[in-house]
């Protein structure tokens, strides 16, 4: 076997798999647990693997260096940066590593997967997946199913239709980065009459799966990236009628759907009270502003916005976000006005080279076309498919979903590598100084990121197995401190083994003391790893109240509700620790304060309430 055709295996093996993850990953509810995630990065780093192999197989190789790559490795080595000083290791870590796979990710495919045919392997792939999504999510929508797979749907996605995604929301910035790959491929692509067909087939169940998600932010992306396809194909006097077609009959469908389902119009009437708009995620934002404009410039560190929410609360939100939804803000947020530059770098640099390659996919000076361009429509496809999602991150998450980043980060890269056409001055030659310190890089990438994921997903299993025995069991003890063995650095872990001594010193068999010390040892754990953790804070003071050590108690309770002043829990439990104090009359002001930030499902403040006015009634 000679080098070029080892070399051609090789590519060949790339591209599957970076085909194989790119299918993978939305299949696995989106990719975001541990384990599933871990699938993906197995498969990303072996053909990482396989890209050093052709380094060494090829000498002669070139690497393609598009001006967006720069925007990309700043970005990973800030990432880093931001991690090697950010407060709470853990979360940062598990950000930096993300950031990092997709970075190598890029490269990988810009280098690659160039060529015109896995485009085209792409393109099918990813519209019969995305049909095949949409089917599942038609069925989730008219026969009401409560399940993803063998998963239960949370009640705020109930009657609508997520497909293998948790969130209705996540599965519609997939579809609607999908849709125009498939419309541009119809109109422009040059494929066979019966791919046509297909193809055509499929789009028409892709925007019906993205319909019955009920997802507001989907539908208007979904809406901008069609306008900029039709008025691009519209435009040209070849695809002028056909389009002007389809799009009648699209908007025919849509005003249907809209008008005969109920579902649709109660969507909308919900975000209106009272002629003003109401969103709970729009209440998430206030919060996000805050926490970047107390860390400006740097921001307060990768993954960092959900463990600072807390004391930046808003009171009408009693609730964990996890995310901004918004990514803008979230980025803001998180790594700050450099960080956020970088990015906004990255997506400029990438449609400045859209544009410059325009006129020479469709081989036309005026970059119109009048004839059938496989190039061309990819081009079109993409470039409307993650305008779609930058137009759906202003209100969600959607590019914290390792399956739809992911999709996007290899659009980003087949997009680049067609700044090829233009000019020669994006290869560079692989000298063996550049291809001893790529194959570094890489090695490092491959080890770091695949140690770290393998113990994530270890991890991850044990916790998933506590999850699942009796709460406060010994059983269920022995899993978590299994899984905080094996990893260290997780803050709520270390939390939920002090929660399960504290449970169990409550009992107040002989020696509970002893217990409940254990207990305050593993909620400081919990405290060290993350400083903004009010409920360690909370619970350490519950100990010390349990050992009738009140007053050193108080300086705990005074921490926990000065990072979380809004929260109605830790407003509850001071006013539990006041009756421990036998301060009721301070007590009835916390449970009423908590009652008026949570009036449902709010046990603690609503019977400590009545004991405290009982108590208050009953004192001379």
């Amino acid at each position: 076997m000679n080098r070029e055709h080892l070399d051609g295996i090789l590519e060949k093996g790339i591209a599957l798999l970076v085909l194989l993850l790119l299918v993978i990953a939305p299949l696995t509810t989106g990719a975001v647990r541990a384990v599933d995630f871990f699938i993906v990065q197995f498969l990303g780093l072996t053909a990482l693997a396989l890209w050093i192999a052709r380094m060494w197989v090829y000498p002669g190789r070139r690497i393609l260096w598009a001006p967006v790559c720069w925007a990309v490795v700043l970005f990973c080595a800030y990432t880093a940066f931001r991690y090697l000083t950010a407060d709470i290791e853990y979360a940062a870590r598990g950000e930096f590593i993300k950031v990092f796979f997709y970075g190598l990710i890029f490269l990988l495919v810009l280098n690659n997967v160039y060529k015109q045919e896995y485009s085209l392997w792409f393109v099918y792939a990813m519209v019969c997946l995305g049909m095949i999504l949409s089917f599942y999510a038609v069925y989730q929508f008219t026969t009401d199913s409560k399940y993803v797979w063998t998963f239960i749907k949370p009640d705020q996605y109930m009657g609508r239709g997520s497909g293998t995604f948790i969130c209705p929301n996540h599965l519609a910035g997939f579809l609607e980065i999908v849709l125009p790959l498939g419309l541009a491929t119809l109109f422009i692509g040059k494929i066979s009459h019966l791919s046509r067909v297909l193809i055509g087939y499929a789009s028409l169940v892709i925007l019906a799966g993205i319909g019955v998600t009920i997802s507001r932010g989907g539908w208007i992306s979904t809406g901008v990236a069609l306008a900029i396809l039709f008025f691009i194909l519209v435009r040209n006097r070849s695809f002028r009628l056909p389009a002007i077609a389809f799009l009648v009959l699209l908007i025919g469908g849509v005003t249907t759907f809209v008008i005969k389902t109920e579902d649709v119009q109660k969507r909308f009437e919900s975000m209106v009270t009272s002629g003003k708009l109401e969103n709970i995620r729009f209440k998430l934002w206030k919060p996000a502003y805050a926490i970047w404009q107390d860390n400006l410039w740097l921001g307060a560190g990768p993954a960092h916005f959900d463990p600072l929410f807390r004391k930046y609360r808003p009171e009408e939100v009693q609730m964990r976000p996890d995310r901004v939804h918004n990514d803008y803000l979230n980025t803001l947020a998180d790594y700050g006005i450099i960080g956020f530059a970088m990015v906004g770098a990255a997506f400029v640099l990438l449609f400045m080279g859209v544009r410059k390659t325009w006129k020479y996919v469709t081989h036309s000076s005026n970059g119109l076309y009048a004839r059938t361009s496989n190039r061309s429509a990819f081009v079109l496809g993409a470039s409307a498919g993650i305008c779609a999602i930058l137009v759906h991150s202003f209100l969600d998450f959607n590019m914290h979903v390792p399956a739809n980043a992911l999709l996007v980060v290899v659009l980003m890269a087949f997009l680049s590598s067609h700044l090829r056409f233009t000019s020669d001055r994006y290869w560079h030659p692989l000298k063996l100084p550049a291809r001893i310190l790529i194959t570094l890089i890489l090695l490092f990438g491959i080890c770091y990121i695949g140690w770290n994921g393998a113990k994530a997903a270890r991890e991850d299993a044990w916790l998933n197995k506590a999850e699942q025995l009796e709460k406060y069991s010994p059983e269920q003890r022995r899993a978590l401190l299994k899984a905080f063995e094996i990893e260290p650095m997780n803050y709520e872990t270390a939390y939920e083994i002090g929660e399960s001594y504290r449970a169990e010193s409550w009992e107040a068999e002989p020696g509970y003391e002893d217990v409940a010390r254990e207990a305050i040892d593993w909620f400081n754990k919990a405290t060290g790893l993350n400083p903004f953790f009010a409920y360690g804070f909370l619970r350490t003071g519950m100990c010390l109240d349990w050992l009738n050590e009140h007053e050193k108690a108080e300086a705990y309770y005074q921490k926990a509700l000065k990072l979380d002043p809004n929260g109605y829990y830790t407003v509850a439990h001071v006013g539990w620790h006041l009756v421990q104090k036998e301060d009721y009359s301070a007590a009835v002001e916390y449970f009423e304060r908590s009652l008026a930030l949570k009036p449902i499902d709010n046990p603690i403040a609503k019977s400590y309430l009545n004991i405290s006015k009982r108590r208050i009634q009953e004192s001379p």
